[in-house]
């Protein structure tokens, strides 16, 4: 049984991704403990949709499953009402770690997707060039990610992801080693990228701030096991920029979600 659509959203809207009754344990001992069970959601098309939780809830583990990088113990994921069993070019992921490939310059680490999916030489220049162009990378495409900032090798991530043009972007705290700083500006600078570039993101993250930030909706997993304990929808109308932060509504939205978790491991 699927997750009901909260108040507030279309009944129309396009659910993309169904993830059914999602259970998954690391050990084959029926009776050993689950890290997920029971996991009900909808993500909709183009939503972005973030999941928030105390460490250990099952956070990365169900972004794992999404992408076909698991397999579940019981229960499916649908990605347009088909069931995921594999990882596929339709799922892009983005993780906290860098994973540029130190060897290649910041173009040949954009193409690099796109050369595995045999995508032809010209196509593929013409993709890593927007992309480049799009993240603020053009005139470092020749430099080699030893030369790079944090930030900027975050954003070979993120180009090299969206070269593939997915459907749906999984981002796994990509943004969590980052100093303050830097995370604000990619923050923005991800959503502007994301206005003019829709697609359906699920965003995994502990900073609840850049959660309710980023998002259409947030997540609150439950603890041991991860579950659905709520789904909050962000009231904040787009565009938005870092003065949103500051709001009172902003801050008061912060701590029901802080004030949820919390409960969620008492």
């Amino acid at each position: 049984m699927g997750e009901q659509i909260p108040e507030g959203l279309p009944s129309e809207r396009k659910i993309k991704i169904s993830i059914e009754q999602i259970e998954f344990s690391y050990s084959d001992d029926p009776m050993g403990q689950k890290v997920i069970e029971d996991f009900n959601l909808n993500v909709y098309d183009q939503e972005f949709l973030s999941m928030v939780g105390a460490s250990g809830c099952g956070k990365s583990t169900l972004l794992n499953i999404i992408a076909g990088l698991l397999p579940p113990k019981h229960g499916k994921v649908l990605l347009d009402e088909k069931v995921v069993t594999k990882p596929g070019p339709d799922r892009a992921m983005v993780f906290q770690d860098d994973a540029v490939f130190p060897w290649y310059t910041v173009r040949q680490n954009v193409e690099y997707g796109l050369k595995a999916q045999n995508i032809d030489a010209r196509k593929r220049k013409e993709a890593a060039d927007h992309f480049l162009k799009l993240v603020g990378l053009t005139e470092a495409q020749n430099l080699f990610p030893r030369q790079l900032s944090g930030g900027m090798r975050k954003r070979v991530d993120v180009a090299r992801a969206l070269a593939i043009e997915p459907q749906v972007l999984l981002m796994d705290e990509p943004f969590a080693a980052l100093d303050v700083l830097t995370k604000g500006k990619l923050q923005e600078e991800f959503l502007n990228i994301w206005n003019d570039n829709r697609m359906t993101v699920v965003f995994v993250t502990h900073d609840l701030e850049e959660a309710i930030f980023l998002s259409d909706r947030v997540v609150v997993m439950s603890n041991h096991p991860g579950r659905v304990r709520r789904v909050v929808e962000v009231p904040f109308h787009r565009p938005r920029d870092t003065d949103l932060k500051t709001a009172p509504e902003f801050q008061a939205l912060r701590r029901e979600l802080s004030h949820e978790i919390d409960q969620s491991i008492e």
